[in-house]
């Protein structure tokens, strides 16, 4: 059960960051016959899956580096990174039992959003800040650790498990204080405009 535990939380685990581009890549590697999935999922290598997630994996790559339009992005993605992830972890289980199937949905699902979570709300504290170069770099080093992350899961299993749980311990600290960094930062943005208006009514 190593390699489809490997693939199922690869996948919804790169669903959560980038959604099309880990579909992309399993789809490639399974047409290129570097690695064989479930008959469920065979169908990510049909030419026109592939064809479909490269150019939304150029449109994501594109739109990630536009700080405040990459939150807006990734606010409606919430309702496509999930279930995506859901489906394909219980995709990578193939035939599985139905009981078991319906775990690793589950089990998908929540390793998509937290992804998807930490992701987001990572992006939401940068945008905060004017400069773009940070959203630029952090946007890049989502990409190189999406493609790295799924190579890793589909070809190295063990280590991908080790270095996930430990993505969940950091997510699990992480999560709390980037929520409340980025309350603070937007009430902290509102008081500051409310200040401006206010000066300003004052002054005409």
């Amino acid at each position: 059960m190593l390699e489809p535990l490997s693939l199922a939380a690869g996948l919804s685990w790169g669903s959560g960051l980038r959604l099309y581009l880990t579909v992309l890549m399993a789809g490639v590697l399974q047409r290129l016959g570097f690695i064989h999935l479930p008959d469920t999922l065979a169908v990510l290598a049909s030419p026109w899956v592939i064809g479909i997630a490269a150019a939304l994996t150029v449109l994501e790559f594109l739109a990630d580096k536009v700080p405040a339009f990459d939150s807006l992005w990734d606010a409606v993605h919430t309702f496509i990174r999930i279930p995506a992830g859901a489906m394909l972890a219980a995709g990578a289980l193939g035939h599985a039992d139905p009981a078991m199937l319906t775990v690793a949905a589950l089990a998908g699902g929540t390793l998509a959003g937290t992804a998807h979570l930490a992701k987001a709300g990572t992006r939401a504290l940068i945008n905060l800040s004017p400069e773009p170069v940070s959203n630029v770099v952090t946007s890049g080093a989502e990409d190189g650790m999406t493609f790295v992350g799924v190579l890793l899961a589909l070809f190295v299993p063990v280590l991908f498990l080790v270095l996930l749980a430990a993505f969940l311990l950091v997510a699990a600290w992480a999560l709390p204080r980037l929520w409340r960094g980025v309350q603070g930062g937007f009430r902290g943005m509102a008081t500051h405009m409310v200040s401006r208006f206010s000066l300003r009514s004052r002054h005409d």
